[in-house]
């Protein structure tokens, strides 16, 4: 046998092979969950909400910290033009718990039922807000495309633990890095809304996205987080994020 047509039978023997070693949609999203990220984070948002031609600003901070357990709580706070603050605590295994305070000083849990209304009248629910943990769903690598001008890989996320809100979940890793550029959110058996993550720049190593837009599907509206500072790894008192320090 020729030393050229031993190559050839390699070639196709790897050819054949090769989809065996093929990533699932599991691994390529925890490949996404495993990104370098801050133990905590602050962060100011400027928030704006379009709707039926208005735009309507707000501003908020946005402090995060990762405590034990994997357990993660974040906190935003409007210093404009309202005094609004929701308090969310991320669990491992369960439900995440949310509270919001409102103007008027008042703070209510919000309940399951509230996780699919607006928060804070934008194209965000409140379930969004929350943490995604990689255990709650089933993942299907359902195909490839771009997302903002990045080739990615198009994973089918149903949430298979909790309530769902959704129906189901499309994420948009980027093949070059595993980011999360874009999301596409299925509701009711239809295409909902999507996110996308732009201008994302590496800031203490660590991938940041300057612009994150939710969009509705049908085009008639959207709510834009503008980033316009951000500090990670910084001194953060645990006690900001207890229930008891929103009042």
């Amino acid at each position: 046998m020729k030393s050229r047509d031993v190559l050839l039978i390699i070639a196709v023997l790897f050819l054949l092979a090769a989809p065996l070693y093929a990533m699932t949609g599991r691994e390529i999203m925890e490949k996404s969950e495993d990104l370098p990220e801050a133990d905590t984070a602050a962060s100011k948002m400027l928030m704006k909400i379009h709707k039926g031609g208005r735009v309507l600003e707000k501003e908020f901070i946005l402090q995060m910290k990762q405590f034990e357990n994997d357990e993660d709580k974040a906190l935003i706070s409007f210093i404009r033009p309202t005094k609004i603050k929701l308090l969310t605590h991320s669990h491992k295994g369960r439900e995440d718990d949310q509270w919001l305070r409102l103007s008027s000083g008042r703070v209510k849990r919000v309940a399951s039922s509230s996780k699919s209304k607006p928060f804070v009248n934008s194209h965000f629910y409140y379930e969004d807000l929350t943490s995604v943990d990689i255990d709650d769903y089933q993942y299907e690598l359902i195909g490839e495309g771009d997302a903002v001008g990045h080739s990615c890989y198009r994973v089918q996320a149903v949430k298979t633990k909790g309530e769902r809100v959704y129906d189901r979940l499309v994420f948009y890793p980027r093949k070059s890095d595993y980011f999360i550029q874009r999301i596409d959110f299925h509701k009711d058996g239809e295409f909902h809304k999507y996110l996308e993550n732009r201008h994302v720049r590496e800031i203490d190593g660590i991938l940041t996205p300057h612009q994150v837009v939710m969009v509705r599907a049908d085009g008639r509206g959207k709510t834009e987080l503008l980033l316009e500072g951000v500090k990670y790894n910084i001194e953060i008192d645990s006690v900001r994020f207890k229930k008891e320090a929103l009042r």
